[in-house]
């Protein structure tokens, strides 16, 4: 039923922006609660680099790519939101306008430019004094390039101001890498289709990299999992994602992180929904690398449930529809960790297209004891590349089970397996 066939009704509406990806799983979890969904598409077309919303699922899909907010504003007010959450990255800014806007329960635009661009959210730790990385941004190749001889420490990190999924992301280790890199940001748009105009470069934080999700409720955080990354380093300077294992919630490091991420999370005036930090525990201490506030990428509710409890969707869902439910059970706590748990994005160096998909040996993965889910992500006739980041990982293995050791094992056969799943032609 049209929404517009219920203006009066019973049940709260929420409003999605650009629902890609991780974003739909809110459809269901916001239904779960008894609230109807409304999608808001910000361009005149679905974007082709992102997974698309499942429009099915929405009671309506209101199209506003013109960028007139006061127009989107009029056209949502009847329907009296109870809440504007952001799909993905890219929606985070569009979100955060129509929240404030609507009034309710919202981050607000004050802070909103430093909870998208990359400079200014470093910028905005480094003025409240929380620890951060050096940075330089520049429209300029060159200028890039001597902000990191000036410095005179490599490596240094190239990436594009506002980008997603770790792509354009470069580490490089002289000058003459940070030039390609820095060229090739401007040379390609993000993973949203927008054109990058500046660079950006950053000090390298050394150290083992963590993912911390969360979600808020009126100020107070619920740090609902913290994970440890695996990543391989690539010649060509990429340090592509391999395994995100799950951390006990009692380890003493998910403590640090939580506090850590508190500062954070204050400093750009995050009080409401998702967010998904990347940090890395340097000599000196966690330090961020990039915050989005958002669901985590790896989200997958039925899988959530078994390792954790709940999930990033749900806990969000919770947070904005029955808050004092919310704040009683999961106010300034962290999640307890049910069983082991980790999320393999399997790698390739296969270059061509792809002809065919062996469904024996995706049978044969999914069979693994501890693989909950399994997300191919090619089908014939697209092109496989060899793999620079999570956009060109070849599959996405949601993994758990009580027993480590199985975990491991299947772990292990799962990456003799992942190069026999497609088969690929010149």
């Amino acid at each position: 039923m049209p929404l517009s066939d219920n203006l009066e009704g019973s049940a709260a509406v929420a409003v999605v922006v650009d629902g890609y990806s991780a974003g739909n799983f809110y459809p269901g979890a916001f239904a779960a609660l008894g609230a109807e969904v409304l999608h808001v598409q910000s361009t005149a077309e679905l974007m082709p680099t992102l997974s698309a919303p499942k429009l099915s699922e929405y009671v309506e899909n209101v199209v506003s790519a013109d960028g007139d907010l006061e127009a989107l504003v009029r056209r949502l007010k009847p329907y009296h939101p109870v809440c504007v959450v952001a799909g993905q990255d890219g929606a985070v800014t569009l979100a955060d306008q129509l929240g404030e806007a609507l009034g309710v329960p919202s981050n607000g635009t004050l802070l909103s430019p430093a909870r998208r661009d990359k400079y200014e959210m470093i910028e905005a730790l480094r003025r409240a004094g929380v620890r951060c990385a050096d940075q330089f941004k520049s429209e300029d190749p060159q200028a890039i390039v001597d902000w990191a001889m000036a410095r005179g420490t490599y490596p240094v990190v190239v990436k594009p101001l506002s980008s997603a999924a770790s792509d354009g992301v470069s580490i490089c280790k002289d000058s003459e890498e940070v030039s390609r890199a820095a060229q090739a940001v401007l040379a390609t748009p993000d993973i949203f289709g927008r054109r990058n105009r500046e660079i950006l470069v950053q000090s390298y934080l050394a150290g083992t990299e963590y993912i911390v999700d969360t979600v808020s409720c009126d100020g107070q955080r619920y740090t609902c999992g913290v994970w440890q990354y695996e990543k391989s380093l690539l010649p060509n300077g990429k340090n592509i994602y391999d395994r995100d294992i799950l951390l006990d919630g009692h380890d003493s490091l998910v403590t640090d992180l939580t506090a850590y991420i508190d500062e954070v999370l204050a400093a750009l005036d995050v009080r409401w929904g998702p967010a998904h930090a990347e940090v890395i525990v340097t000599p000196d201490g966690p330090t961020l690398v990039e915050i989005g506030t958002r669901l985590s990428g790896h989200i997958d509710s039925g899988f959530h449930d078994r390792c954790l409890g709940h999930d990033q969707a749900g806990l969000t869902a919770l947070a904005y529809l029955r808050p004092d439910v919310f704040k009683e059970q999961y106010g300034r706590k962290a999640y307890t960790r049910l069983q082991p748990a980790a999320v393999y994005e399997a790698p390739t160096t296969a270059t061509g297209t792809v002809s065919a998909v062996d469904e024996r040996t995706v049978a044969s993965i999914r069979s693994l004891g501890s693989v909950h889910h399994v997300t191919v992500k090619l089908k014939p006739g697209d092109r496989i590349v060899p793999t620079d980041s999570l956009l060109t990982s070849i599959l996405r293995v949601h993994m758990t089970a009580p027993d480590e050791r199985q975990l491991t094992a299947d772990y292990e056969r799962v990456r003799t397996l992942k190069d026999s799943v497609y088969r690929v032609a010149e």
